[in-house]
């Protein structure tokens, strides 16, 4: 959902939402890419939410929505479908050539096979504990779920639905990248602050990387051309690491609250999108080079983002929430509520 358990500091961002009319706007104009504000689409409901995908071929956008997954066209900016039954959804995969999306549904431990046509639900494949992030891998075909509590990734075979490998882990996972020419899937170890490598041949993690002066990762994107990751850390770093070996060759600060990251092969800018209404904007001058190019405003609580590679912009979901409720001791953490009718995507854009 919106705030998920890794973040601990949610006191923190409260009061850090509260100063954000002192965040800057721009570090380096010279370079500014001119991203501004562009709309938003309203969306109903007031659960929460967590990733959003982006099928730029398709003009759809995909929000995950508590239960269910909203399906928005490109072309319109408006609603356009729903993707019922994903209880406690997280993420959502898309296989464009096989027609299909896979939903990982953390409230019940399964991922959704969905029919990208019709938005109907095809089957149910049964995961380890706490289905988070997702990815397609298309060099072998295959669907990775990441599974947070168990400290596991399940492997589905796209085309028949099978599991096919289920990976332990070293810790908690978070968000995953693939680079199926090198045969690899990466993701973040967020507890532990390091990042996995998996062979998508073995199903077997192959490296396990520190990544020091970063800590506990959540986003992840990833630059193919120049076997770059780009992780963005809990203690307001993006890093920008080397797929190959591991090494961490730069890093730049972003904002506080980062839950997702992208990156713009075109353009050679990565993002970080932070919790507290900022997204971090920094250009890849280099593959040991990461300027800060731009601190744009968003809105508290717009922590996870996608990228439509074909225009450039960028989407975030967003609410306004009330007040905190009083915490008992001891007792579990509850999470402010959604103001109702407050939900939706912003847009943003360099046009």
């Amino acid at each position: 959902m919106w705030i998920k358990a890794h973040h601990r500091e949610w006191v923190g961002l409260l009061a850090l939402i509260g100063a954000f009319a002192a965040v800057g706007t721009a570090q380096s104009a010279d370079k500014d890419p001119g991203y501004h504000f562009l709309k938003e689409i309203p969306i109903a409901g007031d659960t929460g939410w967590d990733y959003l995908s982006v099928d730029s071929e398709a003009r759809r956008l995909y929000v995950t929505h508590g239960t269910h997954i909203v399906v928005v066209d490109l072309n319109s900016d408006a609603v356009v479908g729903d993707i019922a039954d994903t209880p406690g959804v997280h993420g959502f995969a898309l296989a464009p050539k096989l027609g299909r999306g896979f939903a990982s549904d953390g409230g019940e431990a399964k991922v959704s096979v969905v029919d990208l046509k019709t938005l109907a639900t095809t089957s149910k494949v049964g995961t380890e504990e706490g289905p988070d992030g997702i990815l397609y891998e298309p060099g072998r075909g295959e669907v990775y779920a990441f599974d947070g509590r168990a400290h596991a990734a399940t492997v589905i075979s796209a085309g028949s639905g099978q599991v096919v490998a289920t990976i332990k882990l070293p810790g908690k996972p978070e968000f995953p990248a693939a680079d199926p020419r090198a045969g690899r899937v990466y993701d973040n170890i967020e507890d532990k602050s390091e990042v996995v490598a998996i062979d998508t041949k073995t199903h077997q993690v192959v490296s396990d990387w520190p990544i020091a002066p970063g800590e506990s990762a959540s986003g992840m994107a990833f630059d193919a051309a120049h076997h770059r990751l780009f992780l963005g850390c809990e203690n307001h770093l993006m890093l920008m690491m080397d797929s190959t070996s591991g090494k961490v060759v730069a890093s730049v600060p972003i904002g506080a609250g980062v839950d997702a990251n992208a990156f713009d092969d075109e353009l050679q800018l990565a993002f970080s999108s932070n919790g507290e209404g900022t997204v971090t904007i920094a250009h890849e001058d280099s593959p040991s080079k990461l300027t800060v190019v731009q601190t744009l405003k968003t809105q508290p609580s717009a922590r996870t983002m996608a990228l439509d590679p074909k225009t450039h912009r960028i989407y975030l979901a967003a609410a306004m929430f009330g007040p905190a409720p009083q915490q008992a001791p001891g007792a579990p953490r509850r999470r402010p509520p959604i103001v109702p009718g407050t939900f939706k995507v912003l847009v943003y854009g360099p046009e």
